[in-house]
């Protein structure tokens, strides 16, 4: 890669301490970007598991194959240039690219993928669970997953599992990027093979490195010199971390960033009719919905989860405070994912407080309920709180709202340290599936598991024939039978899963005139491609 940086140290410095220039502006070779990033608290990827880390990390680190910016279904080469399935399904064999190299100039073999896959498991984070679905353990990885040689990655499978999905759950995934060995070796803390020195580093193959990370006030990326792939466009990357909206929007207006990524309907309305800034939109896989705890004897009951969807105002929230933020929608799967619901069908619910006392009295809970509910930073998530909140109110439940930052309610909700929760969660398939394994799915529901990383786990809901219902979809190969027992699940869940979900999310990106080429589909946005 043969471009160098012209950011000047001066520049820099503005950018990071919040300071401008005389006259506002960006460098030419600078891609600006205020976004709230306070969930941000670790860069392994074996163990984070926020949304918005998973953005950045993927446009660090190549992982194995890449989803398709124009059709994410459809995968392209990342760290592999070809890929063949053998004829049973159960083993798929990747050929890495020619001249792979770690930032620092050193050689990216099979061996070193192989064994950050391995560590994944070794380390039992919460991403292990993206190989242990598809029976991937600690002790039979070796055998599964395995090199032949510097260029070629063995991956077995033990039953055949529908191969789009192992490519988008594990060769797309972060779990499939190639970290340096030998540094995480040398830089490891007793056995933690090199977590510690990842929680503010990156070590691996890919466009861009992580130069700095202060938490709660900056990341910085800066393009990787050694990458034997297509060099970036843009040589820098500065995401300031902004968490107040009306911040953002008078930044990206005053011109002291390129690109502002929340931003309220009313703010994005206005300067979308703006000639100088531009909105690009698109809808994600991304699921926002209310939590409800079953450990919590109320939550346990089906009749008092199934009350809290009748509380929750779909018409009216979106036609206000989630307008150009979101698609209401009740159903796990989001659109445009295989075997989900359509618009109608899956949105069924409207406001019903008399439905809702009638389920509560059902449920023993006439004379009310009082239980707290935690919310995050994002902006729409307080006024949906406060509707939720005055309309529960009517139907004799008293909602606690508990403010905090994203980071700390992602700690609560792994933690099962709630009652209820507002919150989001981004599907890494565009299959159902995607949604099923991880809100439907629980593999042990016993505290000491600490299966984090489902969220049917974190609301310790636990159910057997649940369970065998997406093992049975998982495994159904005539593909029309296959979406129709995915489209009977969420008709299920709606009615009793633990999970009241009330919108799939836009990506909405308000940018200047002087971005071009900013691409995204529901799955990932590639900044290398980003150019002014």
């Amino acid at each position: 890669m043969m471009r160098r940086s012209s950011l000047g140290c001066g520049i820099a410095a503005a950018l990071v301490l919040g300071t401008t220039p005389a006259v506002a502006t960006t460098p030419s070779d600078a891609l600006v970007i205020a976004w709230n990033i306070d969930a941000i608290s670790s860069f392994d990827p074996a163990q984070i598991a926020e949304v918005v880390t998973d953005e950045i990390l993927l446009n660090i680190c190549d992982a194995l194959v890449d989803f398709d910016p124009e059709d994410p279904t459809q995968f392209i080469p990342g760290l592999a240039e070809s890929w063949d399935v053998s004829e049973d399904m159960q083993t798929i064999t990747f050929t890495l690219k020619e001249g792979i190299v770690f930032p620092d100039g050193s050689p990216g073999t099979a061996q070193d993928l192989v064994w950050s896959m391995h560590r994944v498991l070794r380390l039992g984070y919460g991403n292990a669970a993206a190989l242990t679905e598809y029976g991937f353990t600690e002790e039979n990885v070796e055998d599964m997953i395995f090199a032949e040689d510097d260029r070629t990655v063995v991956m077995k499978l033990d039953r055949p599992y529908p191969v789009s999905l192992i490519m988008a759950s594990i060769a797309a995934n972060r779990v499939a990027v190639m970290l340096n060995r030998e540094v995480l070796e040398a830089n490891a803390e007793g056995d933690d093979l090199g977590n510690a020195w990842l929680a503010t580093r990156t070590e691996c193959v890919g466009p861009y490195s992580l130069a700095r990370w202060n938490a709660g006030e900056v990341v910085m990326l800066q393009a990787n010199e050694h990458y034997a792939g297509e060099a970036p466009n843009l040589q820098r990357v500065l995401i300031r971390h902004v968490a107040e909206t009306g911040t953002q929007r008078l930044l990206v207006e005053q011109g002291d960033v390129d690109v502002a990524r929340n931003l309220t309907p009313e703010d994005i309305a206005e300067l979308a009719a703006r000639d100088d800034i531009e909105m690009s939109q698109v809808l994600t896989p991304t699921m926002f919905y209310l939590s409800m705890n079953n450990s919590h004897p109320a939550f346990e009951d089906p009749r008092v989860r199934l009350a809290m969807r009748y509380l929750i105002d779909f018409q009216g929230l979106g036609e206000s405070v989630l307008r150009d933020v979101g698609e209401p929608r009740s159903s796990f799967a989001p659109i445009g994912s295989f075997g989900a619901l359509d618009v109608d069908e899956g949105q069924p619910f409207s406001l019903d407080i008399d439905r809702a006392r009638e389920l509560l009295a059902e449920a023993g809970y006439g004379d009310g309920l009082t239980v707290s509910l935690l919310v995050g930073s994002a902006p729409f998530a307080a006024p949906v709180a406060q509707s939720i909140q005055e309309n529960a109110a009517r139907a004799g439940v008293t909602f606690n709202i508990e403010q905090m930052a994203n980071a700390q309610l992602f700690a609560r909700h792994r933690a099962r340290d709630y009652d209820a929760l507002l919150t989001g969660y981004r599907a890494s398939v565009p299959d159902a599936h995607g949604m099923a394994s991880r809100h439907v799915f629980n593999p042990d529901n016993s505290p000491e598991a600490q299966l984090t990383q489902y969220v049917s786990w974190r609301s310790a809901y636990y159910s057997g024939e649940a369970n065998a219902a997406v093992e049975e979809a998982l495994f159904e190969s005539d593909p029309e039978t296959r979406a129709a027992l995915y489209r009977d699940m969420q008709h299920w869940m709606m009615e009793e899963g633990p999970q009241a979900f009330i919108m799939q999310y836009y990506d909405v990106a308000l940018h200047s005139d002087a971005v071009q080429d900013w691409t995204w589909n529901g799955l990932r946005i590639y900044l290398d491609r980003v150019s002014k």
